[in-house]
């Protein structure tokens, strides 16, 4: 009985250092190796590319580091990923607030910043490293309109109702804390406002990206109809990726 309840506080106080969270929001179960959540689940065997926590039957991997900016702006981006073509598709307005949510190098902040010149960009990272590379990027390209957030893992720290879209790209699959996150971009949207996902697609086993690191549609409309998020297009137009249009109801 005592070595039960010290492994059920060290699995605790573990569990809460790697997630910031109280050890007393986690449930373990007695006699398994596996601590479940509201909708996660601690794996006791996991992806090497993964935290070792699922989300919904989903695996979450790894945070891509600021060391690893580079690959954010390697040159064939712009051929895989048109990034014009999908800045294009978001079908924004001049006026328009958007919240680019794991921003990184500021990728695409930079390429929305343009089109919504009566509005703003809010680019939200939890690396301050990466903050601070899209600081100097915005004032190289002069873009006053571009303002940069300091996120938690589980908040965007965006303000309630303030924004007209909210891009993902290649950055939902790494969220620790997908249902916190989801319901946070969802206080930040404005009635109607959307969510852009763009995703690896984990149906075609022909796309060369780690396991991980793709989702398929009906996974995605799964986790973001949680939070009251309504999918309301699919658009075919990237050679490897999902284009989902999600719709906060008005």
């Amino acid at each position: 009985m005592k070595n039960g309840l010290l492994s059920f506080l060290l699995v605790s106080i573990l569990l809460s250092a790697c997630a910031g969270r109280p050890a007393a929001n986690f449930a373990a179960q007695s006699g398994t190796q596996t601590v479940k959540l509201p909708g996660y689940e601690i794996l006791s065997k996991h992806d090497p590319d993964g935290i070792g926590k699922a989300y919904m039957g989903r695996e979450i991997s790894h945070v891509m580091g600021h060391l690893g900016a580079d690959w954010l702006e390697r040159p064939d981006r712009e051929k895989t990923e048109l990034p014009d073509k999908v800045v294009e598709n978001m079908k924004l307005k001049a006026s328009d607030v958007v919240a680019d949510i794991g921003a990184g190098t500021g990728y695409f902040t930079f390429r929305i910043s343009p089109v919504v010149i009566q509005g703003k960009v809010f680019a939200v990272d939890i690396q301050k490293e990466m903050l601070a590379m899209i600081e100097e990027r915005k004032k190289r390209f002069n873009a006053g309109n571009v303002v940069s957030v300091l996120g938690s893992e589980t908040d965007t720290s965006l303000p309630a109702g303030s924004v007209d879209l909210a891009l993902m790209v290649d950055a939902y699959h790494e969220f620790s804390y997908p249902r916190e996150m989801m319901e946070s971009i969802f206080r930040s949207l404005k009635p109607g406002g959307r969510v852009v996902q763009i995703e690896y697609r984990g149906e075609d086993p022909e796309v060369p990206i780690k396991r991980l690191h793709k989702m398929t549609i009906a996974q995605a409309r799964k986790e973001m109809a949680v939070v009251g998020l309504v999918l309301k297009e699919t658009k075919d137009f990237l050679p490897q990726q999902h284009f989902l249009v999600f719709e906060k109801p008005r």
